[in-house]
């Protein structure tokens, strides 16, 4: 008798579980979009992906995903700014034709902006703009005053940038050196610039270049820097690039990859649950997709409602 009591017991909770499916697939979901990188995990060649290629979680519950489109064509529409630290060194000049070259060979779908670190804010050289000449114009030597946070210069950025339909990412040239943060693994500038960007679905490529003075030869201040600068990258959705401690021979390399995960991104769009507070929610998505791996930030913004 009380076997049969538990199997029907169980019978009764599988029943309110499929009722409480069916109520939330109708329930007034909240939309979210991302964009997430597809990247090959051998070889070159980047697998392309359909709809029902996608999967995503939140934590383990699984998420309805309603729309996966290619970022090509009339979806490419871009705005990417260069974010250059004014507190690099010298050799940074020497890397301005890499980045001219990177700029001239961006899609005409792409409108790109030229700024600088400045004592924790940001000076923008150049808004965005679709004329490369006036862009690659903009690129000047450091003035060795970039202040004591990039981090702060990058929240300063996004709070400036306003959001349209495009997809908006960041190339960030800096040594990631933060006096105010310190050298300790949890910094509240870096925390910050995280969660301004994820609540704003921009993506961030950092390259290391060092800085002048101090900062720029102390092992302890720069092996922080570049796990910072790895972390902002990891939980956006982008990149990290860093040869040694020492200044790159060439950003061409860096600019080359950063340009073919452009090319390879898809905007994505996931049903959350509405909540009582706007927040940021973990969420990673998934793909049976042989030979490919989907890049994109940790966490995203989800508002309250529609």
């Amino acid at each position: 008798m009380g076997k049969l009591l538990f199997v029907a017991g169980l019978g009764m909770c599988s029943l309110l579980l499929l009722a409480q499916r069916k109520t939330e697939t109708s329930a007034d979901l909240v939309p979210v979009r991302m964009i997430i990188t597809v990247e090959a995990r051998h070889g070159k060649d980047v697998p392309s992906l359909h709809p029902e290629d996608v999967l995503a979680y939140e934590r383990d519950q699984r998420l309805r995903v309603t729309d996966v489109v290619p970022l090509q064509g009339e979806h490419a529409g871009l705005e990417l700014f260069l974010l250059l630290d004014d507190a690099s060194n010298t050799s940074l000049g020497s890397q301005f034709g890499d980045l001219r070259q990177f700029i001239e060979s961006l899609p005409a779908t792409t409108s790109v902006g030229v700024a600088y670190m400045h004592h924790g804010t940001v000076d923008i050289a150049q808004n965005m703009t679709a004329d490369r000449s006036r862009a690659a114009e903009a690129l000047r030597l450091p003035l060795f005053s970039g202040g004591p946070s990039p981090y702060l210069s990058l929240s300063d950025l996004i709070k400036r940038w306003p959001g349209n339909s495009a997809r908006r990412e960041v190339v960030l040239v800096t040594s990631g050196a933060d006096s105010l943060g310190g050298t300790v693994p949890m910094n509240p500038y870096l925390d910050t610039a995280i969660k301004d960007a994820q609540r704003n679905g921009i993506v961030v490529y950092a390259i290391y270049m060092p800085s002048a003075g101090h900062a720029g030869h102390s092992l302890w201040r720069m092996n922080w820097a570049q796990s910072h600068l790895a972390q902002i990258a990891e939980e956006t959705g982008g990149e990290a690039y860093m040869l040694g401690f020492g200044p790159p021979i060439s950003l061409a390399p860096y600019l080359e990859d950063i340009a073919e995960r452009l090319a390879h991104q898809y905007r994505v769009t996931v049903q959350f649950r509405p909540a009582s507070k706007a927040s940021l929610h973990d969420v990673r998505f998934v793909t049976e997709v042989p030979n490919a791996e989907l890049v994109s930030a940790s966490r995203v913004y989800v508002p309250t409602s529609r």
